[in-house]
């Protein structure tokens, strides 16, 4: 990657991602910043990401080779329209926004259509801001790039090299499909895992027992629900059309469900939940594409001090090389659960063989 500059208006989760890879692949290159929140960063400044941390948007973005408006969807049309007198022609425009349809328009709006590039990388976690960013949190994700009718191949490609030196996997896709398939796959499960969280708390007892026994199931499902409210209010404005399509379609079939449940129709409910269980279960094959196969086992601990480190030391003792270690953040088993990763599966049998021997409950991952 050459030593180039990049602007960056927003600095969060997935904006700080974008900078750490970009300064971990590319580390002569020149990286600035502006967000509303003075320190943010000046401690992506502190952090030696951030080379030139700013305080307003103005002719400091004039030079750069890249812009990534990283806010919510409607404030990044705010903002460039705030940036238009500073756009130098050789700059490339994108955004990391869940819905495009909203900037697509604003950058045929203001002839920027030639410059721009639709970006949005499928990673993520519930967690915010900037201090939860990471260097490799978009590694092996798929990242979207939505083209305009007048955006210019080369930096369609230069920015297609972009995305793969920071470890992503660039995917052309229309912007209008784009929205479509992000209502299904996130803005829509979004909605459900809020509206279950809500569904708990006006149902719980005045003592809160729904949340104290709420265990693994529910904690994952609804693990979204700590996304940031702002972020959600604006995409469910900005891509209310195919999110309230897809959410009548999702309605319908709770109804029929419902009904058959009702009518305690056997026959039905084991069909709606074996074709959701091979589907769901289908999504796994896609780990022999594109994305590297993962090696993983997870390991029930107790929660006292020093059971992690006993774990490690016992793989490290017998030569298993462990790629990531952690601890899971629901609990499906009844004690604490470390999730272990490995480069390969020689490693893999070998640890599950190991913790198996030495009294470990070992569950491995399909």
């Amino acid at each position: 990657m050459n030593s180039k500059t990049y602007g960056f208006i927003g600095l969060g989760l997935i904006g700080g991602s974008i900078a750490r890879a970009i300064k971990h692949f590319s580390p002569d290159s020149k990286i600035i910043a502006y967000t509303p929140h003075r320190e943010t960063v000046e401690a992506a400044h502190r952090d030696n990401i951030v080379d030139v941390p700013l305080y307003r948007i103005g002719e400091d973005f004039s030079d750069c080779d890249y812009i990534f408006l990283c806010a919510p969807v409607e404030v990044n049309n705010d903002n460039l329209e705030l940036l238009l007198p500073y756009i130098n022609p050789k700059t490339t425009i994108t955004d990391i926004g869940s819905v495009k349809n909203s900037i697509h328009e604003k950058v045929k709006e203001f002839g920027l259509e030639a410059q721009f590039i639709g970006g949005h990388p499928m990673a993520g976690t519930e967690r915010i801001g900037y201090q939860n960013s990471k260097v490799n949190l978009l590694e092996n994700a798929y990242y979207v790039l939505t083209k305009t009718d007048c955006t210019d191949e080369g930096r369609l490609s230069d920015y297609n090299d972009l995305v793969k030196n920071i470890g992503a996997i660039p995917l052309i896709v229309p912007y209008l499909q784009h929205d479509y398939i992000t209502a299904a796959i996130s803005h829509v499960p979004h909605v459900i895992s809020a509206s279950l969280v809500n569904l708990v708390k006006q149902s719980d007892t005045e003592d809160g027992l729904m949340k104290t026994v709420a265990a693994g199931g529910f904690k994952d499902i609804t693990r979204i629900s700590s996304s940031s409210p702002v972020m959600w209010q604006q995409i469910c404005t900005t891509n209310s059309d195919n999110i309230s399509s897809l959410l009548s379609s999702y309605i319908d079939s709770l109804i029929d469900i419902k009904l058959a449940i009702d009518e305690h129709d056997s026959d039905k409910l084991l069909d709606f939940f074996s074709s959701a269980r091979v589907y769901r279960e289908s999504f796994a094959d896609f780990s022999s594409g594109p994305i590297q196969k993962t090696y993983v086992l997870h390991v029930e601990i107790d929660d006292q001090p020093g059971r992690l480190a006993a774990v490690a030391v016992l793989l490290s003792d017998h030569s298993v090389n462990i790629k990531n270690i952690g601890i899971v953040h629901n609990r499906e088993y009844e004690r604490g659960t470390l999730r272990i990763e490995f480069h390969n599966g020689k490693d893999l049998s070998k640890a599950n063989e190991l913790l198996a021997g030495n009294d470990y409950t070992v569950v491995l991952q399909k």
